[in-house]
């Protein structure tokens, strides 16, 4: 497995601007739980279903811990992947091993005929979901360790 660590930045965005001389990248200011940041969208961002942000749009963006970042006020991220987030809903990122239980042992998948299993193309996908970079959407979690949840919908990045 590659050796990515995604991070979470969860927010509503604020404002929507160009970014620099790329006329394919922009920067979305995002109001968090923890201030205000700033999240580059580039033509290298996976913006999941292609959607089109605007500002009050409630988004989730994952950014690779690996990469260094500007030490800039308000913090500004290059995010990897970016999607839309429903109200109580949680977008995780991460790899799972042959339990489907993810790298760090916090979270393990129980799939179910009603989960929406797609690859990143939106296409169905019927392989095997372990050792792949997984988008997993959830509501409920339970309680142990590692929490247990009914993904709503995966997206498996190939």
């Amino acid at each position: 497995m590659p050796n990515f660590s995604f991070v979470p930045l969860e927010g509503t965005i604020q404002n929507i601007r160009p970014f620099g001389d790329e006329c394919c990248s922009s920067l979305v200011t995002l109001q968090t739980s923890e201030g205000t940041v700033t999240v580059v969208v580039s033509s290298d961002t996976y913006v999941i279903s292609e959607v089109r942000l605007r500002r009050g749009m409630t988004v989730a963006a994952f950014y690779d811990a690996q990469v260094p970042v500007p030490l800039i006020y308000p913090p500004q991220y290059r995010a990897v992947i970016l999607g839309r987030k429903q109200p109580n809903e949680t977008i995780t990122v991460d790899y799972f091993d042959e339990t489907l239980t993810n790298d760090d042992n916090t979270l393990k998948l129980n799939v179910s005929p009603a989960t929406d299993i797609v690859g990143s193309n939106g296409q169905p996908f019927r392989c095997s979901l372990v050792d792949r970079l997984l988008i997993v959407y959830y509501t409920n979690a339970t309680k142990s360790i590692p929490a247990q949840i009914v993904p709503r919908k995966i997206i498996v990045m190939c």
